[in-house]
């Protein structure tokens, strides 16, 4: 028999896959290709990326395990005991090089013998073919023993199963099980059982199926049933499978092997989940798994080949002629689909919605929900929620269409159910999916920082309605329209209700159920939620529920809450402050202090994020209404530092006697400490801002060109005035020290300037730019010849000044305030300006106003300068 290469050119795209530590481990991707190098054939597999690099050679041997999976898969078990795989890109690919291993194989049984191409080194490391003798009564504890010898290593399983295989041993094995029960032989039922065991351990696919088969599977799990660790007792595991009646055939299936395929993964189902869940391990559980996820696979695709199947199963619910019972198997047999394609790949899972939708899959829903007996509700509750984990959106497709039609809509039947369901189960399915389909995102978003502020709440507002379709709007709006009042109506109905004392089990469900809803709704519909609120007075009904029995339900109500004040949002805060619902809370405190559990926390943690976030109508409703009870609880401090936080936010400070500044600054309170009964806050020393700074790096000169006007004033002989300083200030050389008088006086007419000296400076002469004042004759010339005043002699007498103005406002108590400087227009000049001022931003009519007196060497004549700009 000649071998043939396979070409170069023809390699086949393959992964080379290495069991680890019960764990397949890639090797990487490369290309396949067997060829036969010197009379021993090897597979070859060179890497895709480094050419040059062999992932795997391997020789192939006669008594190698070599098996195919599926259609892409080849495992075997190198000599070394290594689990070995090759999974290819094309199902082409793996029939060829499996085409190869084959003809190597049947090409070294042909020539076994002494001059076969196996060395002898080589024929040292494979075992002799397995061999058991014919099953009989009284061999069976040899048989027993053989197996477990053979077991033992990787090679022998595999020849044990080739063997099995090959002999059809099961079919001998099976007859002895009725004679041995006959004889009444226990101790050969127990080898038999021992011997079924062994066999469905060796992991083989082709002999586990074998096993599961019509013929067999009766003499196999009655052997199973006589288990020697429990020689006292046995289970009836033949009756369970020989019942008929769990067949139960709802349309017809034409298809033979479909069927056999049915009952063989029924059969394999029973198998793993009760002959043999105490004895399984990892591989032999993965490899029943496997069978049955692709039992299933196989089972769906042919019945939705199938002619007419999918048509006569779903046209059994609207038939008038099918029974009760023909309807409950067909809703049955389709949420049994549904199960099944969950553990589909997506897009053999969505042609199967595809498919079920188009033949009317939403009735059915329907259907079963609104049924009398439990278990449709059930089957219609579990189909809902598998196909909205698969597609919301085709669900709110189907509503939005009933919704038009003026058909009933999903949601209201979904309503009634979570109502009057009293299944706990069904009700939470009932309640998940009403917030599925009502959410108005049809894709995942971004979440914003939990930044806690109002800036936060209308980002969130913001992309609520990015993915927001006409058609989810029209359904959430029709949902509030129509459905919102009953839906909560049982929240609604607390109202007139004396105590909450004597809830039953199905009323705390359904107001956890209710609450939870809600919360969704205020994160997710904002603005209609808030005013559904409002208008229900659902907060206090909430509320009401804080004094409830059930610790679960108090913490689902107070959950609401700490939603509800955690948006930032004004209308929530108001809702409760106007209700006062922090009473049934701190109720709740006072009940449960100092126990550390889980209720009490929860509160403790509602008023840190308060206290934490500054929330100030909160705080300041708070300790106003419940200060006493504040004072009260001593054993946390964090009601201490709400009301220390409220004092601080009214102006009283345990630190204030000491220094002029609070510890935050708070430019919105409403009161704060005054200075000798002024006309302003206190508001200390500021940093510049830009303008500021911006002014003590110019000079005056700088400053006066800046602000200079386009057009000018012209003088009485028609020339331009020249730009002058108001006081010129002496140069380095005519330095003198300067003396700062403060003087108050009242200057009511802001017409009138008294000048008390020579050198006397107003605190509101305008600017000599404005258009009421012109220069006297006198100081023109003085102004000419006067030199610049330098930057540097500028900022320290500046410097000067705010050291004389620290000291001032430094004084306890001081009998005078300082007034800003203003022009005659209203607008602030720069001069005398440092860091903040302890003006205030009045009018200058009814202010005090400040002379400074400058004392200098030279002495200037300042004319009168007399302020018209009043």
């Amino acid at each position: 028999m000649a071998l043939v290469n396979i070409p170069q050119n023809d390699r086949k795209r393959v992964k080379v896959y290495e069991l680890r530590n019960n764990d397949w481990f890639d090797r990487g991707t490369g290309f396949c290709a067997g060829q036969v190098v010197e009379d021993e054939s090897k597979i070859y597999v060179e890497s895709e990326d480094h050419p040059d690099r062999i992932l795997l050679e391997t020789k192939i041997s006669r008594d190698d395990g070599y098996q195919k999976q599926q259609d892409t898969l080849i495992v075997w078990t190198a000599s070394n005991g290594t689990d070995m795989a090759l999974s290819f890109q094309e199902a082409e690919g793996c029939a060829a090089i499996w085409e190869f291993v084959s003809q190597v194989q049947a090409h070294l049984l042909a020539i076994s013998g002494p001059d076969d191409a196996l060395s002898d080194d080589a024929m040292d490391s494979f075992p002799n073919p397995v061999m058991l003798p014919y099953p009989e009564l009284g061999n069976l504890g040899e048989i027993d023993q053989m197996m477990r010898v053979a077991s033992s290593s990787p090679q022998g399983r595999d020849s044990l199963s080739k063997f099995v295989i090959s002999e059809d041993y099961i079919s001998k094995l099976v007859p002895l099980v009725e004679t041995a029960e006959d004889l009444e032989g226990l101790s050969e039922l127990h080898h038999l059982s021992n011997l079924m065991k062994m066999l469905i351990l060796l992991n083989d696919t082709h002999l586990i199926e074998i096993m599961v088969n019509d013929a067999n599977i009766l003499g196999v799990v009655g052997a199973l049933e006589y288990d020697a660790e429990f020689p006292n007792h046995k289970a009836n595991h033949r009756e369970y499978l020989r019942d008929g009646k769990r067949f139960k055939e709802v349309v017809p299936i034409k298809e033979e092997a479909t069927k056999t395929k049915i009952h063989s993964t029924w059969r394999l189902q029973y198998l793993k989940d009760v002959v043999l869940a105490r004895i399984l391990d990892d591989p032999t559980f993965s490899v029943l798994n496997s069978l049955i996820f692709f039992n299933q696979v196989d089972i769906v695709n042919q019945l939705q080949i199938a002619d007419g199947f999918l048509k006569d199963l779903f046209g059994i619910i609207d038939s008038p002629e099918a029974t009760w019972e023909k309807k409950k198997d067909a809703v049955h047999f389709i949420q049994q689909c549904c199960a099944i394609a969950k553990n589909l790949q997506a897009p053999a899972r969505g042609q199967l919605y595809n498919n079920f939708v188009q033949n009317g899959l939403l009735k059915v829903i329907n259907f079963a929900l609104v049924a009398t007996d439990v278990s449709f509700r059930i089957a219609g509750s579990d189909i809902l929620v598998a196909m909205i984990d698969h597609d919301p959106a085709m669900v709110r497709a189907y509503i939005y269409k009933s919704i038009n039609e003026n058909k009933t809509v999903l949601t209201d039947t979904l309503i009634d159910l979570l109502l009057d369901e009293v299944d706990l189960g069904v009700k939470a399915q009932a309640s998940d999916a009403i917030k599925v389909l009502l959410d108005p995102q049809s894709a995942p978003q971004p979440q914003p920082p939990d930044t806690g502020t109002r800036a936060n709440t209308d980002f969130l507002s913001k992309i609520r309605g990015i993915n927001s379709t006409p058609s989810q709007d029209t359904l959430v709006q029709s949902f509030y329209d129509n459905a919102a009042q009953k839906l909560f109506q049982p929240l609604k109905n607390l109202k007139t209700r004396d105590s909450v004392q004597d809830l039953t089990l199905g009323e705390v469900s359904l107001f956890i159920h209710l609450i939870e809803i809600l919360m969704f709704f205020i994160r997710q519909h904002l603005y209609r939620s808030k005013f559904f609120i409002a208008a229900e007075g659902l907060a206090s009904r909430i509320a009401q529920l804080l004094a409830c029995p059930q610790k679960h339900l108090k913490l689902t109500a107070l959950k609401f809450f700490r939603t509800s004040i955690g948006l930032q949002d004004p209308f929530f805060n108001d809702q409760v402050t106007t209700n006062k619902l922090f009473e049934p809370i701190l109720n709740i405190v006072y009940e449960t202090m100092p126990r550390d559990n889980l209720l009490n926390s929860a509160c403790l943690e509602l008023f840190e994020f308060i206290k934490r976030e500054n929330i100030k109508p909160m705080i300041a409703h708070i300790v106003e209404n419940y200060r006493q009870k504040l004072e009260d609880i001593t054993y946390v401090s964090v009601f201490e530092e709400l009301i220390l936080r409220y004092d601080q936010m009214q102006g009283y400070n345990a630190d204030m006697e000491g220094t002029m500044f609070t510890q935050e600054e708070d430019n919105n309170s409403q009161a704060r400490p005054r200075l000798n009964g002024a006309s302003q806050r206190w508001q200390g020393v500021r940093e510049m801002d830009a303008a500021e700074e911006e002014y003590f790096n110019t000079s005056d000169d700088e400053d006066e060109l800046a602000a200079k006007p386009k057009v000018l004033t012209p003088s009485t002989n028609g020339a331009s005035p020249v730009p002058r300083p108001l006081v010129d200030y002496p140069s380095d050389d005519e330095e003198a020290p300067t003396d700062v008088k403060i003087h108050d006086y009242d200057t009511r007419s802001p017409s009138t300037v008294h000048a008390g000296s020579p050198n006397t400076i107003l605190a509101d002469t305008p600017p000599s730019h404005s258009p009421a004042y012109t220069p006297s004759p006198k100081a023109t010339p003085m102004t000419a010849s006067s030199p610049l005043e330098r930057l540097s002699e500028k900022r320290r007498r500046e410097e000067d000044e705010e050291d004389e103005l620290g000291k001032l406002s430094l004084t306890k108590r001081r009998g005078s305030s300082v007034s800003s400087i203003s022009s005659a227009n209203g607008a602030p000049t720069n001069f005398l300006r440092r860091k903040k001022s302890f003006s205030s931003a009045k009018d200058a009519n009814g202010a005090k106003k400040i002379a400074i007196s400058l004392a200098v060497k030279s002495p200037i004549d300042v004319e009168h300068v007399r302020d018209h700009g009043g």
